[in-house]
């Protein structure tokens, strides 16, 4: 009899599957855990919508919107701002590396103050100098969140540099002539 009541609850919504009736005498709990098998392998049907209710008690929260790298830079919707340095300065670099990464404070022109990364070997700023101050952190500077752009104001380029000389704004090579 448990077999017949079971088999009329769940055997029609399996029907919209076309799944054979389970038609065996096997005690109750092995028709129970086969149908219950069989429902879960193929359901098709899509995740049910909260309710109006649900939704009225606050069950979705939404995603938390995404922070700027370059904060300074993305309140004035700008990819450049010019600054002057405050101060220039060493910092060392987080936990594995080791070293001297040239860092300068600057202030902007927006009013803001920040500290920038000064990329390259070598550089010829000081304390006044006019700087271009362009987005990207340096990865192993904590709260560094800004590079400085050589070449660009008061910043010179990198002296003696061959090799990806756009980034540090180093200037072609003179050719040699030949005479």
């Amino acid at each position: 009899m448990a077999s017949t009541i079971f088999g009329r609850l769940f055997v029609p919504s399996l029907r919209r599957f076309a799944f054979p009736a389970p038609v065996s005498h096997a005690p109750l709990a092995s028709s129970i855990t086969s149908s219950i098998r069989q429902t879960r392998l193929f359901s098709s049907t899509p995740a049910q919508n909260a309710t109006v209710m649900q939704v009225l008690r606050g069950c979705r929260k939404g995603k938390r919107a995404r922070h700027a790298v370059s904060p300074a830079l993305a309140e004035t919707k700008s990819p450049l701002l010019k600054g002057v340095c405050i101060k220039v300065g060493i910092q060392r670099p987080k936990k594995p590396n080791s070293g001297q990464r040239k860092t300068a404070r600057v202030r902007l022109s927006s009013g803001r103050q920040i500290t920038a990364y000064i990329p390259g070997e070598g550089h010829n700023i000081q304390q006044h100098s006019v700087v271009l101050v362009r987005g990207g952190r340096s990865q192993d500077c904590p709260g560094v969140r800004y590079h400085l752009v050589r070449g660009a104001l008061d910043l010179g380029g990198v002296a003696n540099r061959t090799n990806a000389r756009s980034k540090y704004g180093t200037p072609r090579p003179k050719k040699a002539t030949a005479g």
